[in-house]
């Protein structure tokens, strides 16, 4: 029973950070995700095979925080999610993924 509960508070403690991002949409027909959807859920509906971030990656806010965005695919394939020529990152029906800027390029992470 006490496994139960470890896992169950595991479980919320990962989805709390989630419920704290404002959720944004692309629209279908949008291939690109714009650089004020930082710090936001990405909504993938019916998305297209690529998108792109922003081109030049964002730099650290003022306070030193760095740019981000938690993109979930909803859709039925898998996308393919471009940023400079360094970057990409497939996000399969279903998942989501964590991007942040470095200031010069991007990474999956945390």
């Amino acid at each position: 029973m006490s496994t139960l509960i470890l896992c169950l508070a595991l479980f919320v403690g990962q989805m709390k950070p989630l419920q704290d991002e404002q959720v944004v949409r692309l629209h279908p027909n949008q291939n690109n995700i714009p650089a004020e959807f930082g710090g936001d859920l990405v909504d993938l509906i019916d998305p297209p095979a690529v998108i792109q971030l922003p081109r030049l990656p964002p730099k650290p806010g003022a306070l030193g925080n760095s740019w981000f965005v938690d993109v979930r695919n909803h859709g039925a394939i898998a996308v393919t999610i471009m940023g400079n020529a360094q970057f990409s990152v497939r996000v399969g029906a279903g998942r989501i993924v964590h991007i942040k800027s470095t200031g010069s390029g991007y990474s999956v992470g945390q």
